[in-house]
């Protein structure tokens, strides 16, 4: 199985995928240490990337996934997936590929981003990433409010049936 940890900047994906790695005993890929200089610089001056500044990323992303779909093994990607395009060209052809979708609301992603630090990504630019954010059907939402082992168990007992409402 590959599982996308995706949602807005801000949203904890990357720390919710490394748990989820561990949990489930798989590799993970945060897509941030992936993103051509370019795009990096481009965020750094505030700028939100286009369809062709992402595409090349998840061009590489999708080659990194499909190793080790090919491998039968299974890995865990932070990445933003934020449009139904990009979900599709990061997974096309792989086997079992599910979705987990962290949400929260704009002010409660504001608050995080102002509290990070030495990421390239400006809190500028949430609005853009929200509004370009088309939600998949079939994804686990995950509040941003859980802490993250409670968020772990969330989506492990989504991924075996077992689905409880969280407490947020």
């Amino acid at each position: 199985m590959i599982l996308v940890v995706m949602g807005v900047s801000g949203a904890g994906k990357s720390t919710l995928g490394r748990a989820l790695s561990e949990a489930l005993g798989c590799s993970f890929i945060d897509a941030d240490d992936h993103h051509p200089p370019q795009n990096i610089a481009k965020m750094r001056r505030g700028e939100p990337l286009t369809d062709a500044d992402r595409g090349p990323w998840l061009d590489r992303l999708h080659g990194l996934l499909r190793e080790q779909d090919t491998a039968g093994k299974d890995r865990v990607l932070a990445c933003s997936a934020l449009k139904d395009s990009y979900r599709t060209r990061l997974t096309a052809g792989l086997r079992d590929v599910r979705f987990v979708l962290l949400v929260g609301t704009p002010a409660q992603l504001r608050q995080r981003l102002a509290a990070r630090r030495d990421h390239f990504m400006p809190p500028a630019l949430l609005q853009s990433q929200i509004e370009a954010l088309s939600v998949p059907e079939d994804a686990i939402e995950v509040p941003i409010t859980l802490p993250t082992a409670a968020q772990v168990a969330l989506v492990q007992d989504a991924l075996t049936g077992d689905e409880q409402p969280p407490d947020a």
